[in-house]
């Protein structure tokens, strides 16, 4: 019995390591050659899992250290206050470019498709519905009054909504938080999600990526133009389909710190 489930673990470690090595293998070579990608270097940076982190694959835990307690009782909170409410699908990813708002530099060194006075312009014309801490506290200075809400780091349950991107895109950092207690297979899941939502993101922020090859798809980068009617139509549309993606997985979630806190 012990042979069998080595080397059930065995084929599962390979399973799992071949299917996430198409985004992390090119990641590995990038940074060997110390090449930046305005798009993808964002899953590997911005959160905190490391790639050898990623790649490893557990079968979850049926105990919960008493430590991990707190941690898990509060994204539990965070996952339910999120899917209790409705989607916002109305804001149009303005955030970024709320974010480089009446700046005199951009996030990413890349310009802007539309320059900075046009840019303004568009940031002027809408209204900001920005409910993500972690997107709002990127904001211009000028931009933030321009907000409709201020999200603050210790009221997230308050504000985040099943629509927004940045919100879907954080089930991968809840999902890693509570790895190894979870199986990675979910980790994997919410990764992928993040990734694509991320491609999202940026074709509809406001930088010319043009070149830019969205690997591992090979696809290249096509702007999403907000700023029109049709690019509207294309974001929010997207935006759904995202956020019907993430609703499985934030249940997921929510069961898993269930079962972690009843002890099972």
């Amino acid at each position: 019995m012990e042979e069998l489930e080595r080397e059930d673990w065995k084929a599962r470690t390979a399973d799992y390591r071949g299917r996430l090595l198409p985004y992390v293998g090119p990641h590995l070579e990038r940074r060997r050659e110390g090449i930046k990608h305005p798009v993808h270097d964002f899953m590997f940076s911005y959160y905190s899992f490391r790639p050898a982190q990623l790649l490893r694959w557990e079968p979850g835990s049926d105990t919960l250290p008493s430590q991990k307690r707190p941690l898990v009782t509060a994204l539990r909170r965070l996952l339910a206050a999120t899917a209790s409410r409705e989607g916002n699908f109305g804001c149009f990813g303005m955030h970024e470019w709320a974010m480089v708002y009446r700046a005199e530099e951009t996030r990413h060194p890349v310009p802007l498709r539309l320059g900075a006075a046009a840019t303004d312009v568009v940031v002027e014309s809408h209204r900001l519905q920005c409910s993500h801490f972690d997107a709002f506290r990127f904001f211009t200075p000028d931009a933030i009054p321009r907000n409709a809400h201020s999200p603050a780091a210790g009221d997230r349950p308050d504000f985040e909504q099943p629509g927004c991107l940045h919100g879907n895109m954080d089930l991968y950092k809840h999902a890693f938080r509570l790895s190894p207690l979870i199986c990675s297979d979910l980790v994997a899941d919410a990764f992928e999600l993040a990734w694509d939502i991320r491609i999202l993101d940026m074709r509809a922020a406001p930088y010319d990526l043009t070149g830019t090859t969205l690997d591992p798809t090979g696809e290249p980068w096509t702007p999403i133009r907000v700023e029109t009617p049709a690019g509207k139509q294309e974001y929010a549309a997207l935006q759904r389909r995202f956020a019907e993606s993430a609703a499985p997985i934030r249940r997921r979630l929510i069961e898993e710190c269930d079962r972690l806190l009843a002890g099972r």
